[in-house]
């Protein structure tokens, strides 16, 4: 049975007090001073205000660190070893309970609540990790197979022994709610026409990619790969966030002719606010998509559960009828490569790692109809439309659609542990 709060938590809340999401907020008496925080059902705890009042005073291993709870971004905290993130999760974890003892910090302290604790309807989130440099891999199989079949390729031989990924644009990932801009760019009108001479407009095949996303907390020095052994790999990683990967499906037919995505793809990448912890994760554990080549050593985990049960969801809202419709339902097991297996290969050279790096997992797609993880694939490469309400149908996105993600695991109310949401809306392109 999961355990009660003091503080009412809706049943169906994704922040149950077995999750204890940390990210960074401004609040309505300080909405020019970002702050780390945790997310409490409906509520968020301002983590400096409970530390300036005091709030730590019993947990005595983070007393020489309490300045990372002043810091505009959680660099600082999850670049703590381990066990401390551990003792403030379970600490903040304690004083939201019934079953207190000595730590009613909180409950009984109704100045210090009405200081520290706002509604999450009130509070501004921002990026919750300030990121050097962001790598996106391609570990969801059945995207990779969808799109192989679309575009009559084959698989390529190298994607069941190694995770095939590419590096992003750092500067453009964005905190949910940003609006993402319709991209111009280079593409071919018809791309049958001879000769191939691109065309130079706005993005005409605007699409979402559901993905996860991983923050490293630890570095790795230059030169000296991170070891998948004994959980080794998994140590470098703070925690998951939500995804969306936009792209510009005709820009990114033009450009990887010979090499990657580009502007198809540095044009915005949105991830959800609140950063679920590896620990929150570990019961939701579970295998992944069954790799049939023998992996090499340095990629092999050493365990079959290494993926999450996390279930994923992808809405689209038209501005015009405001009619939100579910249009994909798919899940995070659905990955060949796990994280851990993804740093690895990533440092395998020696390529140092810094806190704050992001990971992406690439799009997650189901292996059935409705589970695809963008509109290429649902609509088959924009032959067949997707049926929104009211009539609307979509073959990829248009101006003023929002897009929205959400992710939850576990099924017993009360201990869910999900994300919120990760939400982004299509703006005009820019005139020229």
């Amino acid at each position: 049975m999961a355990p009660q709060s003091w503080l009412p938590i809706p049943a169906k809340s994704p922040f149950s007090l077995a999750n204890i999401p940390f990210g960074i907020i401004t609040t309505p008496e300080a909405p020019e001073d970002p702050h780390p925080a945790v997310a409490i059902g409906d509520h968020a705890l301002d983590l400096y205000v409970f530390d300036k009042n005091d709030g730590f005073s019993t947990l005595g291993c983070i007393q020489p660190h309490r300045s990372v709870f002043a810091q505009p971004t959680l660099n600082a905290f999850a670049a703590l070893p381990s066990q401390i993130r551990h003792y403030v999760r379970t600490y903040l974890q304690s004083i939201f309970t019934h079953t207190l003892g000595s730590k009613a910090t909180l409950k009984d302290n109704l100045e210090l609540q009405k200081a520290a604790l706002f509604p999450l309807k009130d509070v501004k989130t921002h990026m919750p990790m300030q990121i050097g440099d962001y790598t996106d891999f391609y570990a969801g199989s059945n995207h990779a197979e969808n799109v192989s079949v679309m575009f009559n390729n084959s698989m390529p031989p190298n994607y069941t022994h190694l995770p095939v990924g590419y590096h992003g644009r750092a500067s453009s990932v964005v905190v949910s709610g940003t609006p993402i801009r319709r991209p111009w760019g280079q593409y071919l009108s018809d791309p049958a026409a001879e000769p191939k001479v691109p065309t130079f407009a706005p993005c005409r095949l605007f699409d979402y990619e559901l993905e996860m996303g991983a923050f490293v907390c630890r570095e790795n020095k230059f030169g000296e790969p991170i070891p998948i052994a004994d959980g080794q790999a998994e140590s470098h990683i703070f925690g998951v966030v939500l995804m969306n990967d936009w792209s510009a499906r005709d820009i990114q037919g033009w450009e990887m002719l010979p090499l990657g995505p580009f502007n198809s793809k540095n044009l915005g990448t949105t991830i959800s606010p609140w950063i679920v912890t590896i620990e929150a994760l570990e019961p939701f554990l579970t295998e992944g998509l069954r790799n049939y080549s023998q992996v090499q050593r340095y990629l092999d985990q050493g365990k079959e559960k290494n993926v999450y049960d996390i279930r994923l969801e992808v809405d689209i809202t038209p501005k015009e009828s405001g009619k939100t419709k579910t249009v994909s339902n798919s899940n995070a097991k659905h990955l060949l490569w796990s994280f851990p297996q993804m740093m690895a290969h990533h440092t395998i050279t020696g390529c140092p790692m810094r806190v704050g790096d992001l990971i992406g997992s690439g799009t997650i797609s189901g292996d059935r109809p409705g589970s695809e993880g963008c509109l290429l694939e649902q609509s088959k490469g924009g032959k067949v439309a997707v049926k929104l309400e009211n009539g609307e149908e979509r073959k990829f996105l248009e101006d003023g659609d929002t897009v929205t993600f959400r992710g939850v695991a576990g099924d017993e109310d009360g201990a869910l542990v999900g994300f919120g949401e990760c939400v982004g809306t299509v703006q005009p392109a820019l005139k020229f």
